[in-house]
């Protein structure tokens, strides 16, 4: 898919343009006082012209553009597809019901390839060419935390689908805003269970070169002893690796009982599948991920399988009390009125991102990108399909407490381990 074919549009222009039969040359032996008629109607015709165009855009305004630089292509293609259209189908709701300062919304998109040099590229191109008022960024870490100082100078804010970028200037870290998870939220439910629930005290950790990643791998490591466990081996690999068997066998040699996860994509369904070739019946928990790649990945591990799901992928399962019910089931009818077979994870996600837009540019009242900034930080306790979300000065992390859970699918359901 290239960029173009990827851009979204949800609204028609904002303003119409209007097109006016050309006025008729009036001939030389006739003068415009002779005919007071045709002088009334002239008239008319050219105020109309000069106030029209004024009219519509007091009626409907320009659209806010809202642009994307995610991964359509790559190894985050299933995860950012998936917060484009939740952030597409929120949009398009949004604009129906009036839109936002009486304006509607258009949302742009460009494919990052899921690479961190793209990124650069495509949000460069939505904020110079585009003129976008805010951007809602894609997964990649990596591509996030390079397209950071692209924000910062261009001053408009930057939400995104990702960790926080480590190793940022401050002036940067004031313009980016996280709806994901802190890697800790992904990590220690894992450890949690295996403490509680299990025998198991010697784990492996697999992981990809994300900085996410790696963070994830780091908090394990730095962790594992506060539950009783031992990380007996660590082991990285590569996006486009299609046999994983080198690296199971190394930490299933160096005496792991189980094996952690980190990372999105692929690979994944990978390893499950590496680990049945091998006999290893041990169990494999998973990061987060869309529900598709967790139902493959349990067809080739069973009950061995285990993932960190998100509240819309156990909505099912959530009680009627839950916070999220909600803002889950409004979320799910919009959602599944386009995308019915679809996992609604990361859709949901992209829904939320939208909203707490919407309610940064009411506070506002502009699409000024620094008032835009200043009000994203007092977004709080927004109930999401995926979180409550609150923002502040001294915290750009929307999610302060943990709605993760771990879980695992039995009889193609995902049930929750308690």
């Amino acid at each position: 898919m290239g960029d173009r074919d990827a851009m979204i549009s949800h609204t028609a222009p904002a303003c119409t343009r209007l097109r006016c039969a050309p006025l008729t040359t009036l001939p030389r032996r006739h003068s415009v006082h002779a005919m007071p008629g045709l002088f009334i109607t002239i008239t008319l015709i050219v105020v109309t012209l000069v106030a029209a165009p004024s009219l519509a855009l007091a009626q409907s305004g320009e659209a806010i553009k809202i642009g994307i630089a995610g991964g359509m292509t790559g190894y985050l293609a299933s995860i950012d597809r998936g917060w484009r259209d939740g952030v597409a189908v929120a949009a398009e709701k949004v604009s129906k019901e009036g839109g936002v300062l009486g304006r509607k919304l258009d949302v742009l998109v460009e494919d990052n390839r899921s690479e961190p040099q793209p990124t650069v590229t495509a949000v460069n191109k939505l904020l110079v060419s585009d003129k976008v008022s805010i951007i809602l960024n894609g997964c990649s870490s990596a591509g996030n935390a390079a397209s950071a100082p692209v924000a910062m100078r261009n001053a408009v804010p930057l939400m995104i689908c990702g960790i926080y970028p480590p190793d940022m200037k401050a002036e940067e870290k004031r313009w980016i805003f996280s709806m994901f998870p802190p890697p800790p939220f992904e990590v220690l439910p894992r450890f949690e269970y295996l403490q509680k629930k299990t025998q198991i005290r010697k784990v492996g950790l697999l992981y990809d070169p994300t900085p996410y990643a790696n963070l994830q791998k780091k908090i394990a490591e730095s962790e594992a002893a506060n539950y009783g466990i031992t990380v007996v081996g660590v082991e990285q690999y590569k996006f486009n690796d299609t046999d994983l068997s080198a690296q199971l066998s190394k930490l299933k040699a160096a005496g792991a009982e189980a094996i952690l996860k980190m990372g999105a994509g692929p690979a994944t369904i990978t390893a499950a599948k590496n680990m049945r070739q091998l006999g290893l019946r041990i169990p494999l928990l998973s990061s987060v991920e869309d529900l598709a790649v967790f139902k493959q990945a349990a067809e080739a591990l069973g009950e061995d399988f285990f993932f960190v799901a998100n509240p819309p992928q156990i909505f099912d399962a959530l009680p009627e009390t839950a916070p999220a019910k909600r803002a889950i089931r409004t979320f799910l009818e919009a959602w599944q009125a386009k995308y019915a077979d679809r996992d609604p994870t990361w859709g949901g996600r992209g829904w939320d991102a939208l909203y707490v837009a919407v309610e940064a540019l009411k506070k506002a009242n502009t699409t000024d990108g620094a008032k835009l900034r200043d009000a994203l930080e007092t977004v709080a306790g927004y109930n999401g399909t995926s979180a409550v979300y609150t923002f502040s000065a001294d915290s750009h992390y929307g999610i302060r407490e943990n709605p993760i859970v771990l879980a695992h699918i039995v009889g193609g359901k995902v049930v929750i381990l308690k």
